[in-house]
């Protein structure tokens, strides 16, 4: 045991639209937990918001804070000085959504929390090891060089955790994470690395999510702005906020639109088989980065907990040699990790919880001086 195991980490997850707190013990065991709104980016409110429950949590050792994006500095996780915080700042910009959340509570916590260690976790580091050519769009090289613009990929503090986890319950090399929630992405991991990934240079990209709609054509957004005028202000509005299952079916929440689908509604049938038709070719580019395929593990709200998605997703994955025990698929066991492939396929699916925390309180612990 190390000087930093015995640590009780305050775990901080600022969302878009919701804020996790969690204390962890040295085992990782939940010691305490607040589910807060979203912090407004206004200092009082905000420490007003959070003084109540870290008061209640008693002391902590150190905090780890959820940071979407890392950027070109960042490849893993790093001790918050002044510095640092303003790099975080200045990539604001690539993910305006979910940054100035994270900031804010960055801001709130260490004003409450003066002399505790914070350490920034990045989703974007876990994707660091993508090969060139997964990474690298096919732009002018003085564009790339100038701005770094280059595949980042999100979600990575949660496919870290569960591709190892499934590793340890596999034994397997050859790994497809499906994080299925309001946001969603694919990350393809051969022995512990990401080697490709679906979301890009901001979360924008890839798969279908409750209010964003993932891969578009790069000419329809030209097309918008400049034929039909539309401001850059409300294209951007849009894409985050109003496409996705939102624009598709009239709800972001994918239980309503499994619900409307079922009774016939014509736009949640389309919701539902357009993100099925994006969710089943995106693994399909992933398997073919791994060139195979070990085991498909699925996490996230509705990866874990919307057992028709699952199902229907690989209905159409036979050939990549994915088939499901629909009995352990639909009724599942009180453990938060199973197993749900049939028996004999050749490659494995797994249920697997997202434990953002635990990778969070982990990278803390490596992070820290011992």
């Amino acid at each position: 045991m190390t000087s930093n195991d015995g640590l009780r980490v305050l775990v901080v997850n600022a969302g878009s639209s919701s804020l996790k707190l969690r204390v962890l013990g040295p085992a990782d065991e939940v010691l305490s937990t607040a589910d807060l709104p979203a912090l407004r980016g206004e200092a009082s409110a905000d420490a007003a918001a959070l003084s109540g429950p870290l008061e209640g949590f008693g002391p902590v050792d150190a905090v780890g804070h959820r940071v979407v994006h890392g950027g070109p500095l960042y490849h893993g996780p790093v001790l918050i000085t002044g510095e640092v915080r303003r790099r975080l700042e200045a990539l604001t910009d690539l993910a305006p959504l979910h940054q100035p959340k994270s900031l804010a509570a960055l801001d709130a916590v260490a004003g409450l929390l003066p002399g505790v260690p914070a350490v920034a976790c990045f989703d974007t580091a876990f994707h660091a090891t993508i090969p060139d050519a997964a990474s690298t769009f096919a732009l002018p090289a003085e564009w790339r060089d100038r701005w770094t613009l280059r595949r980042y990929g999100f979600h990575g503090l949660s496919h870290s955790y569960v591709s190892h986890r499934a590793a340890q319950l596999l034994g397997g090399s050859r790994i497809i994470t499906c994080h299925l929630g309001a946001g969603a992405s694919l990350a393809a991991v051969r022995d512990g690395r990401s080697v490709d990934t679906t979301m890009g240079f901001t979360p924008l990209d890839g798969l279908v999510m409750a209010t964003r709609p993932g891969a578009v054509d790069p000419g329809l957004v030209l097309w918008l702005e400049q034929h039909a005028g539309m401001p850059s202000g409300e294209l951007a509005a849009t894409l985050e906020s109003r496409s996705g299952l939102l624009g598709l079916a009239g709800t972001a929440d994918m239980r309503e639109v499994l619900s409307l689908a079922a009774a016939g509604d014509s736009p949640a049938v389309l919701a539902r088989e357009v993100y099925l038709h994006r969710l089943r070719g995106s693994i399909a580019t992933m398997a073919a980065a791994l060139e195979g395929l070990d085991a498909l593990v699925f996490t996230g709200g509705v990866g874990e907990h919307s057992a028709e998605i699952r199902s229907r997703a690989a209905a159409g994955l036979g050939f990549l040699g994915v088939r499901l025990d629909e009995e352990r698929n639909v009724a599942p066991p009180e453990a938060d990790d199973y197993e749900i492939g049939a028996a004999g396929a050749p490659v494995r699916a797994f249920v697997i919880a997202a434990r953002e925390d635990k990778q969070i309180a982990a990278e803390v612990r490596a992070t820290l001086p011992r």
